[in-house]
């Protein structure tokens, strides 16, 4: 049975029904023959025979009152036999029953009680069923005949005669319209799910362009839905591999053309060009160091997002934290001329990993300082989530459909990818991963002329004891 797709299912199921409702017909109305005809039938001989021979109960079984049963022979549907003796039954009814005597020494003795038997039972001669019974008559001296009433049971199928085309017709019907039903469920369910199957193949091939817009809202509907995501969103993910590819090829290939020129300037002139050499060469570990770093994040990003790392949480005074990043930034604000505003609350204490606080702090402020041209603000104060640090930059702002993108894998605003803001890419994909796994929120946006990073550490936030 689970070697059997879907459509063969439906078939089986489809012949079964037809099955079981041909078995239930027949079983009803074997019921209705077995427990209804034939019950009537009994009732209606014990009836008849108990009101026949209570005529006769005080009387003799004279000629006349033989004629009158006779004559109730004639107009009765049932077949009665009178006799004055009980031996003289089977002269007159010489069949046997079920290929048995009619009368066997049981049935003497219950007669003698003056209590009827009855009979049922295959009459090969009539070739059908019979059923009958054996009624005594009384006299004042005892028994003085015996009333035998049979009728011949008719057949099944005569019984049913009339009902039969009825009952085909009714069965027929039902089959046809259970027939178009399944047929219509077959072309709902299968013909939606076949598409799947040919659209699923197409995925498996790197072709994500195919949609089953169903309009239906039932199982399949929602089947159909969650394929389109996903087809989506392989798309999405197969269009960012390709990103990811180009970018790091991209970033690779730069530093290592800078190495391999400069290695072979310095190996032409290592003894024409002393001076140049030393140049070459401190341009060529500048490079080294570029792709290290490169390497680093990116090793660093991936261990991040892996579910199994672990943070080494301890309570942090997070001011202090942002202050001492701070101190790292002077050199470089008072070179580019950069106005700092801060808003610091000295008395915040955060539960988290600090190391990884202070890398999300000096990865926003590095970002911030690079493309600043005048002021940077800094805030960072108590809020209903929890602690919220905001930094904003003037400057350059980042175009609406780029907003979304920031965080991404290498993903940066400066499309030139210009070696004046250097940088890897990665850095606030890193923030946003240890975001995440602080339990924080990440948002960026621009204001007219600013760029707004707010991140939103959980709480488990604590006042100092002067607060």
């Amino acid at each position: 049975m689970n070697n059997l797709n879907l459509s063969k299912k439906m078939l089986f199921v489809f012949l079964g029904s037809i099955t079981c409702t041909i078995l239930f017909s027949f079983f009803f109305i074997h019921y209705l023959y077995t427990e209804l005809y034939k019950e009537q039938i009994k009732e209606s001989i014990i009836y008849q025979g108990n009101r026949t021979a209570s005529h006769y109960h005080y009387g003799e079984l004279s000629d006349s009152i033989i004629e009158k049963i006779q004559w109730y022979n004639i107009v009765s549907e049932y077949e009665i036999i009178v006799v004055d003796r009980l031996d003289d039954l089977t002269s007159y009814f010489p069949y046997k029953i079920d290929y048995q005597s009619l009368i066997n020494d049981s049935d003497e003795k219950i007669l003698e009680t003056g209590k009827p038997v009855m009979k049922e039972g295959y009459v090969d001669e009539l070739n059908r069923e019979i059923f009958g019974g054996i009624f005594p008559i009384k006299g004042e001296n005892g028994l003085i005949g015996f009333i035998y009433i049979y009728v011949p049971l008719a057949a099944i199928q005569d019984v049913f005669h009339d009902s039969l085309p009825i009952i085909i017709l009714v069965g027929s019907l039902f089959f046809l319209v259970l027939f178009l039903i399944l047929r219509r469920v077959w072309r709902s369910l299968f013909e939606p799910l076949q598409t799947l199957q040919t659209y699923s193949e197409e995925v498996s091939k790197g072709d994500y362009s195919n949609r089953l817009n169903t309009g239906r809202t039932d199982e399949i509907g929602k089947l159909a839905t969650a394929f389109d995501s996903m087809s989506r969103s392989l798309e999405e993910q197969d269009q960012r591999k390709k990103d990811f590819t180009s970018n790091i090829v991209h970033e690779l290939r730069t530093p290592l053309t800078y190495i391999s020129g400069y290695a072979q300037l310095s190996r032409n002139k290592i003894d024409s060009s002393p001076d140049d050499v030393k140049h070459y060469l401190s341009t060529i570990e500048k490079e080294t160091e570029r792709l290290k770093k490169l390497i680093h994040d990116l090793v660093e990003l991936n261990h991040l997002e892996q579910d199994v790392y672990t943070l080494e949480t301890e309570p942090i005074a997070i001011a202090q934290l942002l202050l001492d990043t701070l101190e790292l930034f002077v050199i470089r604000l008072q070179d580019k001329n950069i106005q700092l505003s801060t808003s610091i609350d000295e008395e915040l204490i955060l539960e988290g990993d600090p190391k990884r606080l202070q890398q999300v702090f000096y990865n926003t402020i590095d970002n911030a300082v690079k493309y600043a041209e005048q002021s940077i603000t800094i805030h960072l104060t108590a809020s209903k989530q929890g602690a919220q640090y905001r930094i904003a930059n003037d400057g350059v702002t980042i175009e609406e459909e780029d907003v979304e993108r920031i965080g991404e894998r290498f993903f940066r605003t400066d499309k030139a990818r210009t070696r004046t803001t250097g940088g890897t890419g990665l850095g606030l994909s890193i923030v946003k991963e240890i975001v995440r796994l602080h339990g924080g929120t990440f948002t960026i946006s621009n204001e007219i002329t600013e760029t707004i990073v707010i991140i939103e550490l959980p709480e488990q936030i604590q006042r100092s004891e002067n607060s």
